[in-house]
């Protein structure tokens, strides 16, 4: 069932591309199996418009949530936060929960953050993810994080669950054997139909424990070292990062969902070559 909140995500994306401020999800992909498990490398062309146009990524002097485009803006979520669509979509409902007020996109997740995340997660599912700095794929300083649908093609845990235990206690950590990478699964309580406010504290919970087992803390300006999250139905997923790039590919979070989005062909060969979980692992950091 479609919620409220989607409708007006549907009709804002619909007025949006109307008037040209949303780019449509135009995309081809190939699956590529390594390791055992099963990637999408997606060419998804509003990635390498992204490049182009004024205004683009990692520009010091543009901030695009402060304030946000009104053309691309749902609305507020919670008390700190607003989603507005992402202007470079990956797939349709693409959508950014951006802080109302400034703050490093490299400092840790607070419990608003998770909240954020809560509300979208407990009503509709699908996945929520973070880049924690330039290494790992933010490109923007403005602190964010990210949400997905859950759909055919889309980044998802769902490759890795057959080795993780849904029995587990809550806040158990998991180290996946076929990633040659470090991170940490942790299990909490978010997914469709999980009390929002429970969702946001077990979140932030097993997000501490994460940096807690993976030793990344704050240096004396409050950043962490750069990291993805990922969390979806149960679990969350925390991967230090060494670096953006593998072949001139940027791999952000969902790249560690399943998904490696690409801006041409030449990077789907590339990728291709050397294999996707050699990509990763070749921007983690080494167990």
């Amino acid at each position: 069932m479609t919620t409220p909140f989607m409708q007006a995500v549907d009709a804002r994306s619909a007025e949006a591309i109307s008037a040209g401020a949303l780019l449509p999800v135009e995309a081809e992909e190939v699956t590529l199996e390594s390791g055992g498990l099963a990637f999408i490398v997606r060419h998804v062309k509003a990635l390498a418009k992204k490049q182009e146009l004024p205004g683009g990524p990692r520009d010091p002097n543009f901030n695009p949530f402060l304030p946000p485009d009104p053309a691309l803006t749902v609305g507020p979520v919670g008390d700190q936060h607003v989603a507005i669509l992402n202007k470079y979509p990956v797939c349709e409902r693409h959508l950014v929960l951006a802080r109302t007020e400034f703050a490093e996109q490299t400092t840790p997740l607070e419990l608003e953050d998770f909240r954020a995340l809560a509300h979208l997660l407990s009503a509709s599912g699908g996945l929520g993810f973070h880049n924690g700095g330039a290494p790992a794929g933010a490109s923007q300083r403005h602190k964010h994080v990210q949400w997905l649908p859950s759909a055919p093609g889309n980044a998802s845990l769902r490759m890795f669950r057959p080795v993780l235990d849904p029995d587990v206690r809550e806040h158990t950590v998991f180290i996946h054997l076929q990633l040659p990478l470090r991170h940490c699964f942790v299990r909490v309580q978010a997914g469709k139909g999980v009390d929002e406010e429970v969702s946001a504290r077990s979140m932030l919970q097993g997000y501490q424990r994460a940096l807690e087992t993976l030793q990344l803390s704050p240096d004396e300006q409050g950043n962490l070292p750069p990291s993805n999250m990922l969390v979806e139905e149960g679990w969350m997923l925390v991967v230090p990062r060494s670096r953006e790039h593998f072949a001139d590919v940027s791999l952000n979070a969902l790249s560690f969902g399943g998904v490696l989005y690409v801006r041409d062909q030449q990077q789907i060969e590339a990728i291709r070559e050397a294999g996707p979980l050699a990509a990763l692992a070749s921007v983690a950091c080494p167990i």
